[in-house]
């Protein structure tokens, strides 16, 4: 059994990562850390080997080192911080714990990237709009920051231009388009629920601790063999 806490479990994503654990056959929830629960994460990583992280961009860098520190891998699923600024000290604790971080654990998002950034390079210009509920706090998110990211790397042009929504009634979507010599591609994902990242967040707990390099970022190191030696892959990781 995988002993795995969680780090936000009081809000909404926190609570759905608690029952996605709870259900599954080969986990075990160890500890849930949230100030509204008045339980910090020290409190909890001794009765862990993994910590899914869903917090805030100021806390989530914190808790990342807390994690390595102690041995504990980490999953994380909060945007807005910069991990470069951790990679130093993360690289120097390698071997003890692993980190990957995700933008977007929904498997649909994943291919939404992977092919947005393979027709990145037959399309002449792209352009991408993300949509999220009106209590997120990053703007752009870090799903359409990544996209846009390997949208440039496999095109080898500068990165499409990102318009942010924040409405009520939304929970996570994106869309990227993009434009040629008349014609258009809209490539779209939508999450309507929150259990659309589930299967994602357990397969990163389930395989966190594989990973050969820490920190990596994206789901998709975990869903997409890497490519052979000597070939282009549009969705590369940094």
């Amino acid at each position: 059994m995988i002993r795995v806490a969680v780090a936000g479990a009081a809000g909404r994503m926190g609570e759905a990562v608690c029952a996605a654990v709870q259900g599954a056959p080969d986990m075990q929830l160890g500890g849930r850390a949230d100030p509204r629960l008045d339980t910090r994460l020290e409190q909890v990583l001794g009765e862990a080997e993994v910590v899914v992280d869903f917090t805030q961009p100021q806390v989530a860098a914190e808790n990342i080192l807390a994690c390595v520190r102690a041995g504990v891998h980490a999953v994380v699923g909060t945007t807005g911080f910069d991990l470069e600024a951790l990679r130093p000290e993360l690289e120097r604790e390698a071997g003890r714990a692993n980190v990957l971080v995700a933008p977007n654990f929904a498997i649909g998002a994943v291919l939404m990237m992977r092919f947005a950034a393979e027709a990145a390079r037959h399309m002449a210009k792209a352009e991408i709009v993300e949509l999220h509920h009106d209590r997120k706090l990053d703007a752009p998110s870090g799903t359409a920051a990544r996209t846009a990211r390997l949208m440039a790397q496999a095109s080898g042009g500068p990165e499409p231009p990102i318009h942010s929504v924040r409405l009520p009634g939304l929970v996570a979507h994106q869309e990227v388009i993009l434009g040629d010599v008349g014609q258009t591609l809209t490539i779209r994902h939508d999450s309507i629920d929150r259990d659309s990242f589930m299967p994602g967040v357990l397969l990163a707990v389930r395989r966190v601790g594989e990973l050969r390099q820490s920190p990596v970022v994206g789901l998709e190191r975990l869903l997409f063999a890497p490519p052979a030696p000597g070939t282009a892959s549009a969705g590369g990781m940094e």
